[in-house]
């Protein structure tokens, strides 16, 4: 069964899907996006992944090309027309076609883009076998908390983690501090069970995923810290793992080649994914 694609009003086959060569979002990665899961036909986390799609949009100064009544109808559409249950749903917004020049032209179109896809589901004992990340340098602009679609320098990260049999990699800043994975929020878990992520800041994005984990934590009594963790205290963690839409949470097992814990996932980590998994399940 052939893909389909939203753009700019009209629904078509995925391989048909284009946009003007002058599209701003080509020409200087003027936009933004949002990933969504799609759990058993219904998006998880609909309404906070929508507001953050807002944030972004007003800090680039873009308009929302239409009601957001008008773009949940839209987004219902694209998934039921792709005809899965579980996968993923990429919205992106551009500020449109325009001719090239670096300031914002006086008048331009938004242009927006859905495309769907389907996702296939980790089982536990691919879990517990945990994942390598590496560290790296962050080298990201100074406005990270935009969902920007400018993600060279986390494309760059990426590769350098495959290249080094890597899952991950983690970014670190100049003070020596994780702020991020490429795609992901990392966590550790300290030798007495205290759970710690950065702080949200201008230097990491605000993860839907990790916020929703961060109520599941408070729910179930753990101690959360909201702060800078280096990456020696990483290597040291009783257990490590990253959260994201479509990694959900994913326990590492291996910082820069140093084992964490017993080279396992972690308890912790496992009785979090469940109740993130009955969180998903009772989301609609």
């Amino acid at each position: 069964m052939s893909r389909v694609a939203y753009v700019n009003g009209r629904y078509l086959r995925h391989a048909e899907a284009q946009v003007h060569i002058e599209d701003r979002g080509y020409q200087f990665s003027d936009g933004v996006y949002e990933v969504i899961l799609i759990k058993n036909g219904h998006m998880i986390d609909e309404e906070q992944h929508l507001k953050r799609l807002q944030k972004s949009l007003s800090s680039l100064e873009i308009v929302l090309p239409m009601k957001q009544t008008a773009m949940r109808h839209i987004m219902k559409e694209v998934i039921k027309r792709n005809k899965f249950q579980n996968g993923i749903i990429y919205i992106q917004i551009t500020r449109g076609v325009a001719a090239r020049e670096h300031s914002f032209p006086k008048y331009s179109n938004p242009t927006l883009v859905m495309t769907a896809r389907r996702i296939v589901e980790k089982n536990y004992n691919e879990i517990e076998s945990g994942v390598k990340v590496i560290t790296i340098d962050d080298i990201r602009w100074k406005r990270c908390d935009i969902k920007s679609i400018s993600l060279l320098p986390n494309v760059l990260g990426k590769q350098t983690a495959r290249n080094q049999g890597a899952y991950e990699a983690w970014m670190v800043d100049a003070a020596g501090y994780v702020t991020e994975g490429t795609s992901t929020n990392a966590w550790i878990v300290s030798p007495d069970g205290r759970l710690i992520t950065a702080e949200l800041g201008r230097n990491i994005l605000s993860g839907i995923t990790r916020n929703t984990f961060i109520k599941i934590i408070h729910e179930l009594n753990y101690k959360l810290e909201e702060r800078q963790f280096s990456v020696e205290e990483a290597k040291n963690a009783r257990e490590a793992f990253f959260t994201s839409s479509t990694s959900f949470l994913t326990p590492v097992t291996e910082i820069d080649g140093a084992v964490i814990g017993n080279g396992r996932a972690g308890s912790l980590s496992i009785e979090l994914l469940k109740a993130y998994d009955n969180y998903m399940n009772q989301a609609y």
